[in-house]
């Protein structure tokens, strides 16, 4: 019997080699970018291999960007904002804009951010930018530190603008704070009353609070109480619209004032390096908790050793130090 010709599968794309990959990104090529994007994301053993290689060759190309963490409580309007913010990035500082996202729940709400891409109309469209959702499963450990290498590869690939926007308030946001050099938190109008949504420590790590569509004393006075930052810089509030771009134009002074002020006394390379540093630990407990959790012996007796400590019949340490020991005990066998 003839095969029906239409039904044929399409061919699978060949793998590229790293070579290939590095090529293809230092030269801009976006498809390439994307392709190795994927990979950095992928669980697949064999891809981790080649995404590692291809970041090692891609890290003399990079570094030269601003990188801008955008967070704020969910409907303080980041999209439109993003979108907004971007066009103008694009159109006063020329380069190239990539906007990548560390949303960790979506895998509960199965992929809010990429909602979010259709929000940004007019930068999803822009041939300088490129829009990329967070991978949609892992803990949030997993997903920032593939943001992180995603922005190597894109800084490899000519991108000198960096927006790694964060959904939700929490933890992300530290994530988000460990690689950028600048933090701008979008608040929604309203009184000071309102500040309780926002949670301190994230008010502490703002560079810079832009309220949408609002009047901005109550927040300027609030933030007399933080410490001072490191920096030295003094955090500043604006108000602004994104609907009607009013404000803007301040709000990216304002951003390249920080760059230019952080550059001159010094702080904007110690950062940096104190982020480096911080995603090497990171990355050691990782792969050290992955190690432990996924080792058969550890697997076998986990949920016995909870149950035990749940009736009371071991204490916490101890039911820790036997499954650690066990762990110890079999690596050494190994």
């Amino acid at each position: 019997s003839s095969v029906n010709p239409y039904l044929k599968r399409k061919p699978k794309k060949r793998q590229l080699s790293v070579a290939e990959y590095v090529e293809g990104i230092v030269k801009g090529d976006v498809t390439i970018l994307s392709r190795a994007v994927t990979l950095v994301e992928s669980v697949k053993p064999e891809h981790q291999a080649i995404a590692q290689e291809v970041i090692e060759k891609c890290l003399p190309y990079s570094g030269n960007s601003i990188r801008i963490g955008i967070s704020g409580v969910p409907g303080a309007g980041k999209s439109t904002s993003i979108d907004v913010f971007g066009l103008h990035v694009l159109e006063k500082y020329a380069g190239k804009l990539a906007v990548l996202a560390i949303d960790p729940s979506s895998e509960r709400s199965k992929g809010s951010i990429l909602g979010d891409k259709t929000r940004m109309e007019k930068l999803s469209v822009h041939p300088k930018s490129f829009i990329r959702p967070s991978p949609s499963a892992g803990s949030l450990g997993g997903v920032a530190r593939k943001t992180r290498e995603t922005i190597i590869l894109c800084e490899a690939a000519g991108f000198d603008k960096i927006f790694v926007e964060t959904v939700g308030v929490g933890q992300s946001e530290t994530a988000v704070h460990s690689m950028v050099d600048f933090f701008l938190l979008i608040q929604l109008a309203g009184t000071g009353d309102e500040l309780q949504g926002i949670k301190r420590g994230i008010m502490e790590m703002a560079d810079g609070i832009v309220i949408n569509k609002a009047d901005g004393d109550n927040l300027e006075r609030a933030l007399h109480l933080f410490p001072a930052p490191e920096s030295g810089w003094t955090p500043q509030v604006m108000t602004y619209s994104g609907f009607y771009n009013l404000g803007v134009k301040e709000i990216w002074k304002m951003i390249y004032d920080y760059i230019a002020f952080v550059k001159d006394n010094g702080y904007f390379e110690y950062r940096r390096n104190e982020q480096s540093k911080y995603w090497m630990y990171e990355s050691i407990n990782e792969r050290l908790r992955d190690s432990f959790y996924h080792n058969p012996a550890i697997e076998a007796m986990l949920s016995d050793k909870e149950q035990q400590v749940l009736q009371g019949k071991l204490t916490s340490f101890v039911a820790a130090k036997s499954l650690l020991d066990t762990y110890f005990g079999e690596l050494k066998k190994n």
